[in-house]
C-alpha cells in the first residue's frame, strides 16, 4: 500500500509534537497541581511564565493570598499599543488528586500555544492570555477564583474590555453514537448524540464580542462546530471562568468538548493525556487563534 504524506499532514504532526511536550510539562503524575500542593502550582504557573516570555510584550504574575498563601494567575499582554481588550483564559488547577489531562492542561496547552502564534502578529485588540488558578472547588464560584480576581482588576481600573473567552477542555472527542449526553434529554434530537464537536457556550444576552466571535468561529470550517445558547441558570452552562465576567457585564463564552457531559473521566483519576485526541484538538486551537485576528 502507498501511504501519502502531505505538507499539511506534516504540520499537523509538528502541531500535536508541541502540544503533547506542553502536556507533558503541566502534568506531573507524581503530585497534583491543586490548591493543597502551592509547591506545584507554583512550578507550573513558572513553566506558563516562562513560554509566554518568549513571545508576549509583556508577562507578569497577578498574585493574590488565599488562607494565607499566595496564588498566582499568569498573564501575558499582546498588542499593548491598543485600548479595548480581548481576554483568553484557561485554568491550570484542578480538582482533587489527578493529572487533569483534559481539565483542564488541555486548555493551557491552548494558551501556550496561541502565545507562539500570536508573536509579531499585527493586532487590532490588546490580547490579555490568562493562565487562572483556583478556579475547581473548593474555590469554584467564589471571588477567591483567579478569574475573579482578574475580572475584577480589569473593571477595577476602568479597563475597555471587548469580550473574553476560556478555553475549558477542548482534546476529549469521541464518534461513537450515544457518546453525548445533555443536561436537558431532547437536545440531543437538536445536536446529535456523538460527542464530536467542539462547542461555543454562550448566555441568552450574550453581547457584541461573543456574537461576532461566533460567526468568525464558524466560518473557519475546519472542525465539527455546535452553537448552544441557553439562560445562564441552565446547569453546565456557567461551569468555568467566563462566569466572573459575566458578573462584571462583560461579553464572555467558553470553548468546551462539553466536560461531564461527554467525558467520564472529568474530576477522576482516569483524566489522562493518552485519552485525548491531539488532533482534533489542534484544530480547534488553529481555529481559535484564527477567529481571534478576525475580531
Amino acid at each position: 500500500m502507498l501511504l501519502q504524506f502531505t505538507f499539511s499532514d506534516h504540520l499537523i504532526a509538528n502541531d500535536t509534537i508541541s502540544i503533547k511536550r506542553h502536556f507533558l510539562q503541566i502534568i506531573n503524575p507524581k503530585k497534583a497541581r491543586n490548591h493543597a500542593n502551592i509547591e506545584e502550582l507554583n512550578r507550573v504557573a513558572n513553566y506558563i511564565k516562562g513560554h509566554f516570555l518568549q513571545f508576549a510584550d509583556s508577562v507578569y504574575f497577578q498574585s493574590y493570598i488565599v488562607d494565607g498563601k499566595e496564588y498566582k494567575n499568569v498573564v501575558a499582554v499582546f498588542g499593548n499599543q491598543n485600548t479595548s481588550t480581548i481576554v483568553v483564559g484557561a485554568h491550570y488547577d484542578v480538582c482533587g488528586n489527578q493529572d487533569g489531562a483534559d481539565d483542564n492542561a488541555s486548555g493551557v496547552v491552548g494558551l501556550l500555544e496561541i502565545a507562539e502564534m500570536l508573536y509579531e502578529k499585527k493586532l487590532k485588540h490588546r490580547i490579555e492570555l490568562v493562565a487562572y488558578t483556583l478556579e475547581e472547588p473548593p474555590y469554584f464560584r467564589t471571588e477567591n477564583m483567579g478569574s475573579y480576581i482578574h475580572a475584577k482588576s480589569l473593571n477595577d481600573q476602568n479597563r475597555e474590555v471587548y469580550g473574553m473567552f476560556c478555553l475549558e477542555m477542548i482534546g476529549y472527542f469521541k464518534d461513537e453514537k450515544k457518546s453525548q449526553r445533555y443536561p436537558i434529554g431532547i437536545l440531543s434530537w437538536i445536536y446529535g448524540n456523538q460527542g464530536n464537536y467542539i462547542t461555543l457556550v454562550n448566555k441568552l444576552n450574550k453581547g457584541k464580542f461573543s456574537r461576532k466571535f461566533n460567526r468568525a468561529f464558524v466560518r473557519q470550517n475546519n472542525i465539527k462546530i455546535k452553537k448552544f445558547s441557553g439562560p445562564a441558570k441552565l446547569p453546565g452552562i456557567d461551569f468555568s471562568d467566563h462566569l466572573n465576567y459575566w458578573s462584571f457585564g462583560y461579553s464572555a463564552l467558553m470553548i468546551t468538548d462539553t466536560a461531564f457531559y461527554r467525558n467520564y473521566n472529568y474530576h477522576q483519576k482516569s483524566d489522562k493525556l493518552h485519552t485525548l485526541d491531539l488532533n482534533r484538538m489542534n484544530m480547534v486551537i488553529e481555529t481559535v487563534f484564527n477567529s481571534l485576528l478576525d475580531m
